[in-house]
């Protein structure tokens, strides 16, 4: 059975962080990471510190299907813009990360998105 037209393949990306960190980590991605996904044009739906505890981080992107996601992310973590770039100040406070890959339909990616 193929996905409805209005499907979209999302990423939901967990950071742990080390402790203290993750302020500075979070202004970097807004500052920084955020606006440089967004031009190489991924669609980031929604980033910023988990409520849960003081040392987790979030960020959701969607993209068109799992060949896209793969597409993008190769052109842009292999970019010289990324590893000249902000790719080790962000890279040195997370001690780990996971990633969950699944479809959701439009309308919810669409509620998931940051005001």
């Amino acid at each position: 059975m193929s996905a409805p037209s209005s499907a979209r393949t999302v990423e939901i990306r967990s950071y742990r962080l080390r402790p203290g960190s993750r302020d500075g980590f979070h202004r970097l991605v807004a500052a920084t990471v955020v606006p440089m996904l967004r031009r190489w044009g991924m669609d980031v739906v929604r980033h910023g510190p988990s409520p849960h505890d003081g040392a987790s981080y979030l960020l959701i992107r969607a993209y068109a299907d799992l060949e896209a996601r793969q597409r993008e992310q190769d052109a842009f973590y292999g970019s010289a813009e990324w590893r000249e770039g902000p790719r080790q100040a962000v890279l040195d406070p997370i001690e780990e990360y996971l990633s969950v890959v699944m479809e959701m339909d439009a309308a919810t990616v669409d509620a998931l998105r940051q005001e």
